[in-house]
């Protein structure tokens, strides 16, 4: 099959199955008398295995070498499970970084509410809250920090 079936049947556009080829991984496709790229079902297979790996967030190196160890006769799959328990890790602590920022990004909203809305120097409202935030690492309004009490 040409590139655009191949393309048309793994979903990946035919720019990133020449890259892929490019940086090996894919093998070379064979020519054609026209010179047009000819791939066979193996080539569909492996694009398959490296499209559902990237979407499952797998980087080019640790698809290559996966891809390597098949190809040299060794089973990978040691290696792919601890791929997948290295990406539940990472998006465990992205999880865990996300909800942090949603409970600073709520305590914001609650507290900003509650401010003047018409400060234009931005010295007595959530703009001053935002500015803070960093330089703090909080977002509570403590007496005497915006008004004289």
């Amino acid at each position: 099959m040409f590139i655009h079936e191949l393309a048309k049947q793994t979903g990946v556009p035919t720019k990133t199955i020449r890259y892929y080829e490019s940086i090996g991984l894919l093998p070379p496709a064979r020519r054609a008398a026209n010179n047009y790229r000819q791939y066979t079902p193996a080539n569909e297979e492996r694009l398959r295995f490296i499209a559902s790996a990237r979407a499952l967030g797998f980087s080019l190196d640790e698809i290559a070498e996966i891809l390597a160890a098949r190809d040299n006769g060794i089973a990978p799959c040691q290696r792919v499970l601890d791929a997948i328990g290295e990406r539940l890790n990472e998006i465990d602590r992205r999880i865990a970084g996300l909800l942090t920022l949603r409970d600073a990004l709520k305590q914001l909203q609650t507290e900003g509410a509650v401010l003047p809305l018409d400060d234009v120097r931005g010295e007595r409202c959530i703009c001053y809250l935002l500015k803070t935030y960093r330089d703090t690492g909080q977002v509570t309004i403590q007496k005497g920090r915006f008004f004289d009490d």
